[in-house]
């Protein structure tokens, strides 16, 4: 499944600005490490003892760097395509609790199949073509291995998409796949018991270049092959602005983020009927026993 052909990415523009972000976006990816923390927490609620574990995307490595040390024992690589996230990831090391940094591209993984026990993904989804991803995660993951991720829906930037729409008809911002379509990835990559569930996140500014210093800081640029190339005029930043203003409330301009989290088992070994089952965990009791811990 190549679910590039709808959304073709220029992935040269994609590394290229997640390289030249790797100093500015800690301080921008606030969002992102919000996220973080409860894809960690989600691990929680399921057993796992896994001897090798992938960070694919690890981006500047604060997620490499809260799994060493909640798996101890394990071996974590931390892979990114971007050179300077890599390089900005070697400051979340520590001698006692270290990590591998692997340069790579997540549609081919540098790992021999069946390799790894556990794989962790934040983000670096919506910067990919994830069928090949997932292929790839497959690949590799060891029997009954586990894949948890996050990605963007395509209500992600509604504000700014709309509002761009009212200027012109270029592609002004990122296309993010829904749900539906990351599952059918998953399936069709072999992955078994997929669970997906979508949260709302709302980040909020003075005014759009606020939001538009922080999306570039973070890496996260319009990436499909089709967008528009050229510098773009002042009037017409000048329209789109005017148009955001619509959706200002108590002062304030509001970013929506569509936030996907999913996660998929590799197929047990035998019998295949049986692929997960000691490790399944439904979405409703994903949210259940977060509410719960939560509250405790």
């Amino acid at each position: 499944m190549n679910t590039s052909a709808a959304s073709p990415l220029d992935i040269r523009w994609v590394r290229h600005s997640f390289d030249r972000a790797a100093a500015t976006y800690d301080a921008a990816a606030v969002l992102q490490s919000e996220v973080r923390e409860v894809l960690l927490e989600r691990l929680d609620l399921t057993a796992l003892t896994p001897r090798v574990i992938l960070d694919a995307g690890a981006g500047t490595g604060h997620a490499s760097r809260a799994l060493t040390r909640r798996y101890p024992a394990a071996r974590v690589i931390a892979l990114d395509f971007a050179l300077g996230m890599l390089r900005a990831a070697a400051a979340q090391r520590t001698w006692f609790r270290p990590f591998a940094r692997v340069c790579a591209d997540a549609a081919r993984l540098p790992l021999a199949d069946g390799s790894v026990d556990l794989i962790l993904s934040n983000f670096m989804l919506a910067w990919t073509d994830p069928g090949l991803v997932f292929a790839e995660c497959r690949r590799v993951l060891a029997p009954r291995g586990l894949l948890t991720f996050t990605s963007l829906g395509p209500d992600t930037l509604r504000e700014l998409r709309a509002s761009w729409a009212r200027v012109d008809s270029h592609s002004r911002v990122h296309p993010f796949l829904d749900m539906h379509e990351i599952g059918d990835a998953l399936v069709h990559a072999g992955l078994a018991a997929p669970v997906l569930d979508v949260e709302r996140y709302t980040v909020s500014y003075t005014d759009v270049r606020g939001l538009a210093a922080d999306l570039k800081a973070a890496g996260a640029r319009n990436a499909a092959a089709d967008r528009l190339k050229g510098l773009t005029s002042p009037r017409k930043f000048a329209a789109m602005q005017a148009a955001y203003e619509r959706y200002r409330h108590e002062g304030r301009l509001p970013a929506t983020y569509e936030v996907v989290f999913g996660q998929a088992w590799a197929p047990a070994e035998a019998p295949r009927g049986a692929i997960g089952e000691d490790n399944r965990i439904s979405l409703q009791d994903v949210k259940r026993q977060l509410r719960q811990r939560r509250a405790s």
